[in-house]
């Protein structure tokens, strides 16, 4: 088999734990020898082993280890933290070869497990599926490189790009991209909405419709006038009231307070602060477009109902731009774009 096989093979084991390894990124490790895998595992949750930890335990017989070659879909890291480096786990064991697929950004990475690895005498690939696997952990490079979250905007409009029916709330996705939209939740740290989204739809704001983690809510709502009552201050999940007015309220630790004039940056800066690797913008129009005339955006996922037309209403966002890609969910079409 080719390393390319076995380094996909490291990236669908990655890939099982996204959205749950925040702020680690996610990784997949295959263990080979003489063609035959005999090891794997990936990063689970945060806090836990490592990919390459999980992937040396599942070896049956470890006397195999020193002939083995090791792929891993990132670069093994060189610094103590939750738990020990794997760099250095590696060198103990002995491996024969190291197969990397993409380096670490990370400052108390980059290059360096590579460099321990290679010093103790052990062969290193890297590069093999690099984009594949720069991809596999968006999240945490552009937070690392650009020091903000990984931003990913979403909205839903009618064929004729209308947002609503009269201002008021109207259903355009069907369960099909419900679905879809609650497992696009689960995958992000964060959702983000303005004061008009939270005061018209009253939204939870969770990923009820799936099996999966609740993201922290996001409103910027900087003259606080969401009630309490609100469900996106119900139990579910962790509400962040980004305001001008106050820092705390007796009783409650959610708010934080950023001064308008700093506007979606000092937004974002706090966000940075807080460890929020990623987040997605889920409205309204009036946020998702001041996030598109900033170019603050990373991705953007627009679902099209085919056959609703409406009109005296909110106006979907303008972006100029085509789609990468786009699925077709029965009567809807969600469509993707990228802006890195």
């Amino acid at each position: 088999m080719s390393h390319e096989f076995y380094m996909q093979r490291c990236l669908d084991l990655a890939y099982k734990a996204l959205g749950k390894t925040n702020p680690n990124p996610i990784v997949g490790c295959v263990i080979v020898h003489q063609d035959e895998i005999i090891g794997e595992g990936y990063h689970e949750k945060a806090g836990e082993n490592h990919a390459e930890i999980n992937a040396i335990k599942s070896v049956k017989n470890p006397d195999l280890l020193k002939e083995a070659t090791v792929y891993v879909s990132l670069e093994p890291c060189s610094h103590f933290g939750k738990t020990p480096p794997c760099a250095n786990k590696i060198v103990e064991i002995g491996f024969k070869k190291v197969v990397i697929g993409c380096l670490d950004s990370n400052e108390a990475v980059n290059g360096r497990g590579k460099k321990i690895i290679e010093e103790a005498g052990i062969e290193v690939i890297t590069g093999i599926l690099e984009e594949k696997c720069k991809i596999a952990n968006k999240r945490f490079f552009t937070f690392q490189e650009k020091k903000r979250p990984f931003i990913v905007l979403k909205w839903a409009q009618s064929t004729n790009g209308f947002l609503d029916r009269y201002f008021q709330p109207t259903q355009i996705g069907n369960s099909l991209t419900k679905q879809f939209v609650h497992q696009l939740r689960s995958q992000e740290e964060a959702i983000l909405v303005g004061t008009k989204t939270a005061l018209t739809d009253n939204p939870s704001l969770t990923a009820r419709e799936i099996e999966g983690r609740n993201p922290v809510r996001i409103l910027l709502d900087f003259d606080l006038k969401v009630p309490e009552n609100y469900k996106i201050f119900n139990e579910e999940a962790e509400t962040l009231i980004f305001n001008s007015k106050k820092n705390a309220v007796e009783g409650r630790n959610n708010f934080n307070k950023i001064i308008r004039k700093n506007g979606i940056a000092g937004v974002l800066e706090r966000m940075y602060q807080l460890q929020i690797q990623s987040v997605l913008i889920e409205g309204g129009a009036f946020t998702l477009q001041q996030f598109i005339n900033e170019n603050l955006w990373d991705e953007a996922i627009i679902i099209k109902s085919e056959n609703l037309i409406l009109g005296s209403g909110t106006k979907a966002p303008a972006l100029s731009a085509k789609p990468k890609k786009v699925l077709e969910m029965r009567d809807n079409f969600v469509e993707f774009y990228t802006n890195f």
